[in-house]
Order: C-alpha cells, then sequence, then structure tokens
C-alpha cells in the first residue's frame, strides 16, 4: 500500500496498524518550550493519520467488523 505525503512523496505502507499507531502519537507531539517546526510537524502527521484512517475504512468490507 502507498499514500502521498503533503509534500507530495509517495510513502509505502508495510504495517497499516503500526503506521496509524506512529502517526497518531505523533500528530499531537511537541516540544517544551514549543519549537518553531511543531506545528508544521504536527500538521504533517495528522494530515498522514487522516490518510491512513481513510485507507484502514477502505479495506474494511461493508457486512465485517473492524478488528480491536
Amino acid at each position: 500500500m502507498k499514500i502521498t505525503d503533503i509534500y507530495g512523496y509517495s510513502i509505502e505502507i508495510t504495517d497499516l496498524q503500526k503506521a496509524i499507531e506512529m502517526a497518531e502519537f505523533f500528530k499531537d507531539c511537541h516540544h517544551t518550550p514549543p519549537h518553531p517546526t511543531d506545528k508544521e510537524r504536527q500538521e504533517y502527521w495528522q494530515d498522514m493519520y487522516e490518510k491512513l484512517i481513510k485507507l484502514k475504512s477502505k479495506e474494511i468490507k461493508p457486512n465485517e467488523q473492524p478488528r480491536g
């Protein structure tokens, strides 16, 4: 599976669940005190997270229940 990040790069996903977990963690990360790039990084990971969730929802068939 592949997705395209906000910079136009193609990212290969080999473990969808692990990728979702990683993106979910990083989308809310920030430095203390805040670093100038925190907002950009959070936007990147938020975008990745949304694309991964969308990809996962496409894998679930209408009459199939999502797993854990």
